[in-house]
């Protein structure tokens, strides 16, 4: 039996008012509530295993988590393929404190005030705190997964925290540069982000016992659903509303990053659009953003972005094809009908 703390379903599922893509989620979430759960109370142990003075930055950074799609990930893929158990809460909870540092550190490279509505860590107690605190949840999550009899689960869980810090400093590195070739960008993507979903895949599939065929396609499913996913946030950055992004809409284009709906619009825009847009986006300030959804309505932008999300669905929902029927498999893929759904609620202007 998981152990389970006292959190309300509510915090892991969208805001009302109920959409059919909402519906979708509610079936996903309230199975693995217990689990969800469970993790939570795991993750609060271990920021008692913190320095006194250090666990109010680390219990303040554990509470900024929003759908907690990583562990969902675990503990979906060790349902597909076995049993889920008290080691899938472990790991859901490893991972979900490696992605918390990796939030911590984007606060601080974007100057972010505001996540989810409320402070970020750098803004409440300033960016010399938050990068160390940063590293210490990185370094806590490897000292758990060391915890583990079988080394790999230490070894994956760093050489993917590796990943995707480099997938952070490459995309750092390429801020401002339109003329990023595009098997680049979805490489970045597919390290910054989709490698901790496939990392989640992964490890909740070995954790069962399966074998290396479906847990190669768990990993493919998670990759292609992450690099899904961070275009759709990519996409939300645009198009979405500051409710649903949870910021400030152009937060990616204040800081230089370039994103696919950008990248669309750089491909078919006239040279003197391109150089506008240069423009507009290296002098950023919010007023710009009308005029660059005016260009994104003109060329499509929006669209062109879904059908490169819904060919990377199409894929995860692929790889599930090798992966037993019952709950398990129909929850991975209800998350990739999810995404599916709530890219559709986007709107171009």
């Amino acid at each position: 039996m998981l152990a389970a703390v006292n959190k309300p379903v509510e915090e892991t599922l969208p805001a009302q008012p109920i959409s059919k893509s909402s519906f979708v989620w509610k079936q996903i979430a309230e199975p693995v509530e217990p689990f969800l759960q469970a993790v939570a109370h795991c993750l609060e142990g271990q920021v008692g295993e913190f320095e006194p003075e250090i666990a109010e930055f680390a219990r303040y950074a554990i509470a900024a988590r929003g759908k907690q799609l990583r562990p969902i990930l675990v503990s979906l893929s060790g349902s597909a393929t076995g049993s889920v158990s008290e080691q899938h809460v472990r790991v859901a909870a490893i991972i979900e404190m490696v992605h918390l540092a990796t939030l911590v550190h984007d606060d601080i490279m974007d100057g972010a005030e505001l996540r989810r509505g409320r402070p970020t860590l750098s803004a409440h107690w300033g960016n010399e705190i938050s990068v160390l605190l940063g590293d210490c949840l990185f370094a806590h999550a490897v000292k758990m997964a060391a915890v583990f009899t079988t080394p790999e689960i230490c070894r994956a869980v760093a050489t993917s925290t590796n990943t995707v810090c480099s997938g952070e400093i490459l995309q750092t590195q390429q801020r401002h540069n339109f003329r990023l070739p595009r098997p680049e960008y979805f490489r970045i993507l597919s390290m910054k982000t989709a490698e901790l979903f496939a990392l989640a895949c992964d490890l909740g599939a070995f954790l069962t016992g399966t074998t290396p065929a479906r847990r190669d396609a768990l990993r493919h499913y998670g990759m292609s659903l992450g690099t899904a996913y961070q275009i759709y946030d990519d996409c939300l950055d645009l198009f979405g509303s500051e409710a649903a992004a949870g910021k400030s809409l152009g937060t990616d284009l204040a800081k230089g990053k370039l994103t696919l709906p950008i990248f669309h619009i750089f491909d078919r825009a006239t040279a003197v659009e391109r150089a506008h847009l240069q423009d507009l986006i290296r002098s950023w300030q919010p007023g710009h953003l009308p005029e660059i959804l005016e260009l994104a309505e003109r060329y499509q932008s929006l669209a062109e972005s879904r059908r490169v999300i819904h060919q990377y669905l199409v894929a995860a929902r692929q790889a599930l094809q090798s992966v037993p029927a019952g709950d398990g498999r129909s929850g991975l893929t209800g998350l990739a009908d999810y995404l599916s759904q709530q890219t559709e609620q986007l709107e171009e202007a």
